[in-house]
């Protein structure tokens, strides 16, 4: 189960499965990519927060308990046809998480294993409790590490040297190596009053700054170079400039009190 609820322009998905560790089943991503298909088009919400129910953020994709094969024998596709179609499926959630609009928070506790370490990389913050523990162990399981954008996502966060040791070496990294490689933002006592503190603070962002921000870091991975990005930039704040929040803000500022954006 994937429960999703909504407060003062605040979303908070949590993986509920917390007697698997939250480990996640077909089910489970196409909860996840219903969701946040809904998300893409949600005017008010405007951060979100990704987390698992209990002592755990996620064990990863549940193969003994959910995950696996299921009885296709009605359905005319193979084994390998299968396997595909399943992780095709688990990257849309991946893809997900990064297309849509608002900022998402990881609140991070416990394993963050295979699939998880991808979720909350697929985030765009992450907080973590002093119990996190980041494994990717495909190399000891006769996998690659390139499961559901890992291989993309991590050099990206650490550079390609350090997040080649990790995969390389099977490594655990606990949450203080983590803040210290820049995979956390921060740690916390209560990783999910952390994230919520976090996406409140959010919250006194411009709408469109947070959105055009998001977009301009994720076109910014793929960008051929600094002169195609310059003009992408160029096109975002020419349309801030059209905005009614703009000029709050800039008043705001200038009269020393907290801006009241308004998302126009």
């Amino acid at each position: 189960m994937v429960a999703f609820t909504r407060r003062d322009g605040v979303a908070t998905i949590t993986l509920s499965r917390p007697e698997r560790l939250n480990a996640i089943t077909p089910e489970n991503v196409e909860e996840l990519i219903a969701i946040l298909g809904g998300l893409k088009t949600d005017r008010e919400t405007r951060v979100v927060i990704l987390t698992g129910e209990g002592r755990g953020f996620c064990a990863g994709m549940d193969i003994q308990g959910g995950g696996g094969e299921r009885d296709t024998s009605e359905v005319s596709e193979g084994k390998i046809q299968r396997l595909y179609r399943g992780m095709a499926r688990a990257g849309e959630v991946v893809l997900g998480l990064r297309e849509i609009p608002q900022p998402v928070v990881a609140a991070l506790r416990g394993p963050v294993v295979g699939m998880a370490f991808s979720l909350a990389l697929a985030c765009d913050l992450r907080v973590a409790a002093p119990s996190t523990r980041f494994t990717a162990p495909f190399l000891n399981l006769g996998f690659s590490a390139g499961d559901l954008g890992l291989t993309w996502l991590l050099p990206r966060l650490i550079g390609t040297a350090r997040a080649g040791e990790i995969f390389y070496r099977a490594q655990k990294v606990d949450a203080e190596r983590a803040l210290d490689l820049g995979l956390v933002t921060e740690i916390a006592e209560d990783d999910v009053a952390g994230a919520e503190a976090l996406a409140r603070e959010l919250l006194d962002r411009s709408p469109f700054g947070l959105r055009h921000t998001k977009e301009l870091l994720n076109l910014s991975l793929d960008a051929p170079g600094l002169r195609t990005h310059l003009a992408v930039e160029n096109r975002t704040q020419t349309l801030a400039f059209l905005t009614e929040d703009l000029a709050e803000g800039i008043t705001a500022t200038m009269e020393k009190r907290p801006p009241r954006f308004r998302d126009r």
